[in-house]
């Protein structure tokens, strides 16, 4: 797991720190909304927070390990852009967003994917998602 100065911007992007924004996610608060969930997940994936992907991610489609230490070369995270967000209804929920990596010195490269979220019990979960190209 990578540390983070919480006195610098999120990784999600938010301006007014990791410690205000995903940090109390990762440290086990409820997501307000699949958005909130969705940059939280972002900012566990440039932190290496397998543990908090796994549990923020539903049951019905959550894989045993993601592997992230293994990953060679490891991304190189470098920004996330929500393109939309929509609410189904109250328990269902699309975020739709492209995040922008790097693998080792190689080109900048892009994961533009539609998410599907439910909430159950007053949280939320990444369902699924769909690559777009």
């Amino acid at each position: 797991m990578k540390s983070i100065d919480t006195l610098t911007p999120c990784p999600c992007g938010n301006p007014a720190g990791y410690s205000q924004c995903c940090g109390p996610l990762h440290d086990g608060a409820a997501a307000a909304t699949a958005e909130q969930l969705m940059r939280s997940r972002y900012s566990a994936y440039v932190l290496k927070r397998e543990d908090y992907l796994l549990a923020s991610w539903h049951p019905d489609t959550r894989p045993a390990s993601l592997r992230l230490a293994a990953q060679q070369p490891p991304p190189t995270w470098l920004g996330l852009e929500v393109r939309r967000r929509q609410a189904i209804d109250d328990h269902h929920a699309i975020v739709e967003f492209v995040a922008r990596y790097r693998l080792g010195g190689g080109r900048a490269q892009r994961q533009h994917e539609t998410s599907r979220f439910v909430r159950e019990d007053g949280r939320w979960y990444y369902h699924d998602g769909e690559l777009k190209s």
